[in-house]
């Protein structure tokens, strides 16, 4: 099953191309992500496809916010994949590193604008698979992690490169696209081999698998179990393989993955000032401009 978020607010069922919408009762508003995300963990999918309205609409004219427009948390992984590990000359990996927070005022939807703050600062473009948590986990082991996931997402973890705190660099308002749609976990099956792909302005800068990842998926919910509850609605952020590299106003991001989807944003600097903090010299060292 495939599901979006209208612009409204309500979620809405994918048939091919067409829109339709989950109808909970005459008179009724439609139903948010987080209430058909509780159903599905109360009643499972069929309720939620037992939903589904009579009235149909052209994906092509909607107007579509992030799957989940506020979560509760985006929980990210930093240095998840060996060769991103090495173009970034870093020495420590995610077994080294944990877990960092991403402040979920960053999320934003397909076809929106990445905001490029500043005007002396690099920001590059990191596709991860987006795993959105069904229900709540704590002390999980990675042999139960996979009952917790309601679905999967394409995601962007927008990043200023420098010193700041991962959290600081990866938090401002848009640096987190998500969609274009939620793909439930029963279509994904095993999310341990799954082709992501990232180009910018039409040329493919990222093509991995993520079974290069270094903490698998199951891995990474029961760690981030053992440090915090996660609950229905949380997006982990896999992690991002080698090919990042420098975004700039004009351009246009797109991020496939294989069984999960695709999403498309553009890029501006309209409005970018000059940077206020010092960490432009220090940080990890990313790859060249390519």
């Amino acid at each position: 099953m495939r599901l979006v978020t209208r612009s409204d607010g309500s979620v809405a069922m994918l048939e091919a191309d067409q829109v339709v919408p989950l109808v909970p009762g005459e008179g009724a508003t439609g139903w948010s992500m987080l209430e058909v995300i509780e159903l599905a963990g109360r009643e499972g999918l069929d309720a939620v496809a037992a939903l589904a309205g009579r009235s149909r609409a052209k994906l092509e004219d909607e107007q579509l916010l992030a799957p989940i427009p506020l979560p509760g948390s985006v929980i990210a992984a930093p240095v998840n994949y060996v060769d991103h590990m090495h173009e970034m000359s870093e020495q420590r990996d995610i077994r080294s590193l944990g877990l960092f927070l991403k402040a979920r005022s960053s999320v934003t939807g397909p076809g929106s604008t990445v905001l490029l703050p500043y005007t002396d600062r690099r920001f590059d473009q990191e596709g991860e698979l987006g795993v959105v948590i069904g229900r709540v986990a704590e002390n999980v082991t990675a042999e139960q992690a996979l009952k917790h996931v309601f679905g999967y997402t394409c995601l962007l973890d927008i990043t200023m490169r420098g010193g700041e705190d991962r959290s600081t660099r990866k938090s401002f308002r848009s640096f987190t696209p998500i969609g274009t749609w939620l793909t439930t976990a029963d279509e994904v099956g095993d999310p341990g081999n799954l082709l992501l792909t990232c180009s910018v302005s039409g040329v493919e800068r990222q093509s991995a698998k993520t079974s290069d990842l270094i903490w698998s998926v199951p891995e990474l919910i029961s760690y981030a179990s053992t440090v915090m509850t996660l609950y229905p609605g949380d997006i982990i952020a896999s992690g991002t393989p080698q090919g990042v590299g420098p975004i700039a106003g004009g351009d246009t991001i797109e991020v496939r993955i294989e069984s999960v989807g695709e999403l498309a944003v553009r890029v501006s600097d309209a409005g970018a000032i000059a940077c206020p903090t010092l960490g432009a010299n220090s940080g990890p060292v990313p790859p060249p401009a390519r």
